[in-house]
């Protein structure tokens, strides 16, 4: 025989009776906790690294002699840990850090790339600046890598730091003629991510017009004189 509770027990029983209030609030509590909770972000906010400030416009092409060397670049390679476009930052020695709302368009490695071939345009020095990929055989080609960009809270004001190393290479005669590490730091004007980025600038500008000037000495200037 079947063990069936009669009408009149299933409604004396207390236990009953209180199941489905008790169940539907531990399903209400259960799908409150499983809605996500929205979070407001602040917009990312990215930069770009130029030799040009504001308004200002590149220099007109000088006439070139075809005498001049054609000159190669390649795509500068970045140091460890500046593979991303995070807009790094130093607090503590040898610990790198990214600001949240803040980075770069693309690596300051790649940012760099066409800034070069724009310096070296308009120093005309050069019959051509081709960057690289190309199938023009050039004369002389500039290789470019462990470039680092950072912004150091470790003093007072912060400083960007800007390091990379530049090797010149001969293409028809191929050998390196020479190999240099460039560094310079520039003290940022507010100590946030647009201070950095403003540092930055001037950092480009500075350490370009270095590594113009030894390009310059390693290609037209006294031989005798190591690289």
């Amino acid at each position: 025989m079947e063990d069936r509770l009669n009408p009149e027990a299933r409604a004396s029983n207390p236990m009953r009776r209180l199941i489905p209030p008790c169940l539907m609030l531990w399903c209400l509590a259960f799908l409150t906790a499983c809605v996500p909770t929205r979070v407001t972000q602040d917009p990312i906010r990215a930069y770009v690294l130029d030799l040009y400030e504001g308004t200002a416009t590149m220099e007109s092409p000088h006439a070139r002699s075809s005498k001049l060397p054609t000159f190669l670049v390649t795509v500068p390679e970045p140091a460890p840990g500046f593979e991303s476009p995070r807009m790094i930052y130093v607090k503590i020695p040898y610990e790198l850090n990214s600001f949240a709302a803040s980075q770069w368009v693309e690596t300051p490695a790649r940012m760099l790339a066409p800034v070069i071939v724009r310096k070296l345009e308009n120093s005309a020095l050069w019959s051509a600046v081709v960057q690289m990929p190309t199938s023009v055989r050039g004369d002389f080609r500039l290789d470019i890598d462990h470039v680092a960009l950072a912004q150091e809270f470790l003093q007072q004001p912060s400083r960007v730091r800007l390091a990379l190393r530049a090797q010149l290479t001969t293409i028809r005669d191929p050998g390196v003629i020479g190999t240099r590490s460039f560094e310079v730091w520039e003290e940022a004007p507010s100590e946030d991510a647009y201070g950095g980025v403003l540092a930055a600038q001037r950092a480009v500008r500075r350490l370009l017009d270095e590594l113009m000037a030894w390009l310059n000495r390693c290609v037209h200037g006294n031989q005798a004189q190591p690289c």
